[in-house]
């Protein structure tokens, strides 16, 4: 007898992420966002070094007290947890207008923005 190989599909947390679908995800982001080499505060600030960031650091950049004051070391789960909804995550935040609501766009879009270091270059 010949043992049978069994594949299961997930569709929980582990969703593949796509860097270039990413990017384009950023497009809609970036009037208020800059991120790469030579990035800057715009109305919201440069997303370099994000993966690992303290919310509210990044120099140049006047927060809001609850941003600041959030406790939010950014990552993949509290970048979600954001995006989704800004003012629900933190109320009294700048950010009123939040970014993708499907978990695999927040995933893509992570994975682009992750990939840049504190110096704007890709890691």
């Amino acid at each position: 007898m010949i043992p049978a190989l069994v594949f299961v599909a997930s569709t929980g947390a582990a969703l593949a992420q796509d860097v270039t679908a990413g990017e384009r995800l950023f497009r809609t982001c970036s009037p208020c966002h800059s991120v790469g080499e030579g990035a800057t505060n715009k109305l919201g600030p440069a997303l370099n070094g994000l993966d690992g960031r303290k919310a509210g650091t990044v120099e140049g950049y006047d927060y809001s007290d609850a941003l600041k004051s959030s406790g939010i070391t950014w990552n993949e789960a509290s970048f979600k947890e954001y995006v989704q909804n800004p003012t629900a995550k933190v109320p009294g935040t700048k950010m009123i207008a939040g970014g993708p609501r499907n978990d695999k766009d927040i995933a893509d879009l992570w994975a682009y923005l992750k990939q840049f270091g504190p110096d704007g270059k890709v890691k």
